[in-house]
């Protein structure tokens, strides 16, 4: 659902730059749904703390699925009206086709992913290919298209809005059969125990205290670990001395390695055109310049 979330949002901003400003209010009313689905859930619009170590906050309340489903019912209807506003519409052709090309070589020496990679030609996907989570569990298609141009990349964000809802109805069938599981460990070294325990437990007590203020010892090494996010490849590399704070973190944002290619997709463009190329690389500045 995240990943529908941006691509909306990319979607609907990267049309409007091009002129295209009655596809904006489109995209963002179905983006407010998903939003709307994120506070039934979290309690916030984008999902702050519902994930924490160990698991969920919370346990996903009952009224969540019926509205759920609505989304996913009414999603591949609204996708079809994105394609049909643009897809074959002649203006957006001409600002999109055969501009911005980056090819499987170039792509791959820049290190691109996720949809900027896919648009290339270059069938990797992490979800796919290197499966966590639940994903090894759902069935989807990757969308691939080898044109490398900035239509190429408008339709790999089309066509993994649609896979997306595939994978979220997989995803909702599974969760209504387990109801009653448990949502998060029952580890009290690295999770926080159940509030109503505190007025009762002194060790619940203590646990709590020790995790807020000092935070829970890993072992000695470094780690790597990389998810498909809607934007490429979001990684998180940390090192830790066996303490309760790491040695050293870094992060791989997918904003900044496409930012990369601005200068190679500008290539024998005109000015004008960088605004649908820039577009097209789909990157968030706050995520490049943190």
């Amino acid at each position: 659902m995240n990943r529908i979330h941006w691509h909306l949002i990319s979607l609907g901003t990267g049309a409007l730059e091009l002129g295209a400003i009655s596809l904006l209010w489109y995209t963002f009313n179905a983006r407010d749904l998903v939003l709307d689905l994120f506070e039934l859930v979290g309690g916030t619009r984008m999902h702050t703390r519902y994930f924490q170590a160990g698991g969920l906050a919370e346990d996903i309340p009952p009224g969540f699925f019926p509205e759920c489903w609505k989304f996913c019912e009414v999603m591949p209807k609204a996708v079809d009206e994105y394609e049909a506003l643009l897809t074959q519409q002649g203006i957006w052709l001409e600002r999109t086709k055969g501009l911005g090309l980056l090819t499987a070589d170039d792509a791959i020496a820049l290190g691109q992913s996720g949809p900027v990679l896919r648009a290339s030609g270059v069938d990797w996907d992490l979800r796919r290919d290197e499966p966590y989570l639940a994903y090894d569990h759902v069935d989807f298609e990757v969308p691939v298209y080898a044109g490398g141009d900035v239509y190429d990349r408008y339709r790999v964000r089309v066509d993994e809005m649609r896979q997306s809802v595939r994978i979220v109805e997989q995803c909702l069938r599974r969760l209504e059969r387990m109801e009653g599981e448990p949502w998060i460990a029952d580890d009290r070294k690295v999770v926080l125990p159940p509030r109503h325990e505190l007025h009762t437990s002194m060790e619940s007590l203590i646990h709590h205290f020790k995790i807020v203020t000092e935070g829970y010892r890993v072992p000695e090494g470094e780690v790597y670990v990389t998810i498909e996010s809607p934007r490429g490849e979001f990684g998180c590399y940390v090192v830790s001395e066996g303490g309760p704070k790491p040695w050293r973190v870094k992060f791989r944002a997918p904003s900044f390695v496409a930012l990369e290619a601005t200068a190679t997709c500008m290539r024998d463009a005109l000015v004008a055109d960088l605004i649908a190329i820039v577009g097209s690389l789909d990157t968030v500045m706050g995520e490049v310049d943190r």
